[in-house]
């Protein structure tokens, strides 16, 4: 009896230690990023919704380049066959994928952007000025969503790693989390390559 009841008595202290050792500010971390992993996911979602509008008011024009358009498609159906679930934020591997799919789309619409401006037909289009708006502020608020994600990862990550609390971690299994970083760094910081020259009309 006596023995029992200096085991509870010692899980319990040990219960309380780890709850002063960061436990608490575990359980708030991980909700916050899950909390800012869901608005990523939200612009993306918005991202997504708008691609198909912009390609059909493009297709519009007849000369435009086909390869563009393909491209973005592409990247969009690989996007998208994507099963952004929660769990992805406990997997670097199924995170990076993402990651890298959602860069080949953000490339893509990026390239079709720049060929746009040859066409002053799409240029002077009122709607497809009022998606390309649309594309760009959503744009801004991939980069928002996604700066919030990094913080709340980077907090989460710091408690995991730093001690006493990493101990805690160790016992929990609270894993340390992927965070978004930059793709093909060489790729994104070389200007795209503008031609100035006149479609060739079909």
């Amino acid at each position: 009896m006596i023995r029992t009841f200096w085991l509870a008595a010692l899980a319990l202290s040990a219960v309380l230690g780890l709850s002063g050792c960061g436990y608490n500010d575990f359980q708030r971390l991980d909700e916050q990023v899950k909390a800012s992993w869901s608005e990523v996911l939200n612009q993306y979602q918005r991202r997504n919704d708008l691609i198909p509008n912009i390609v059909n008011t493009v297709k519009g024009e007849a000369s435009f380049e086909q390869e563009t358009l393909t491209r973005v498609i592409e990247a969009r159906s690989r996007a998208t066959s994507i099963q952004a679930t929660p769990e992805l934020i406990n997997d670097p591997a199924a995170f990076n994928k993402f990651q890298q799919a959602q860069g080949e789309l953000s490339s893509a619409l990026s390239r079709l952007m720049v060929v746009v401006e040859q066409y002053p037909n799409l240029k002077t289009n009122q709607g497809f000025q009022d998606l390309r708006v649309q594309l760009e502020g959503t744009e801004n608020r991939i980069t928002v969503a996604r700066n919030r994600y990094i913080k709340t990862v980077a907090d989460y990550n710091t408690l995991a790693r730093s001690f006493p609390t990493n101990l805690t971690a160790m016992v929990f299994d609270y894993d340390v989390k992927p965070n978004f970083s930059v793709q093909d760094e060489a790729a994104i910081s070389a200007p795209p390559a503008v031609s100035f020259d006149k479609p060739a009309s079909k």
